[in-house]
């Protein structure tokens, strides 16, 4: 199926609002704690609780709207709904914590598992939205590979050594920020080997 076409702000607003409200939510009850059924919640585990089914129910909309999901979306929800399922189900901040890690061993293994078949998984994924030659691919595979596994570590360092708070900026800012300070830092690369698309199709004269 073919993505349909939508307003240019609708995909970033669906994919980066659960975020940003989670942010939000965040920084007005990290010191709440709500009683549920005799229980005690901190506040984080109920934004974690509300945060899980808007992802669901965003890329849900999204894909409504488009037609298509990228395997890497996927996959986000699928994790974000079993490690924040897991948080609110054993009132424990830690799995929920531990899920950008997951993520990021996961895409990285994936383009391991790739590089070592010779191929480039993330060609796969991005080649209909950027042409480049197989070398190029090849070399931001193994750049993007090694990256994904950086940040898998400095996410646990961070969850584990700093504050709620800190982690909470971290994962809303930082990890956002180092995906685009990666992907600029690549120019080089994508100008060496990009291909330019010939938009114009040659005409038949009768």
């Amino acid at each position: 199926m073919s993505e349909k076409t939508i307003a240019p702000w609708v995909k970033p607003a669906l994919e980066f609002g659960p975020v940003l409200l989670f942010f939000i939510g965040y920084l007005k009850l990290k010191d709440e704690v709500f009683t549920i059924g005799g229980t005690e919640y901190a506040g984080f585990i109920v934004v974690t609780a509300c945060f899980v089914p808007l992802l669901v129910i965003c890329s849900g909309i999204l894909w409504k709207l488009t037609g298509h999901l990228s395997k890497m979306q996927i996959a986000t929800v699928v994790l974000v709904v079993v490690f924040g399922g897991l948080s609110v189900w054993f009132n424990d901040d830690r799995f929920f914590k531990m899920k950008p890690t997951m993520i990021y061993l996961l895409f990285g293994g994936l383009l391991g598992v790739g590089l070592l078949r010779g191929k480039s998984y993330l060609k796969v994924v991005m080649e209909e939205a950027l042409s480049m030659e197989d070398a190029g691919w090849m070399i931001i595979t193994r750049r993007l590979c090694a990256f994904f596994l950086v940040l898998a570590v400095l996410n646990e360092l961070i969850w584990r050594t700093q504050s709620e708070e800190t982690w909470v900026y971290f994962k809303t800012f930082g990890l956002s920020a180092a995906m685009f300070l990666f992907f600029m830092a690549q120019t080089k690369v994508f100008q060496a080997y990009g291909i330019e698309k010939d938009d114009s199709a040659p005409t038949k004269e009768g």
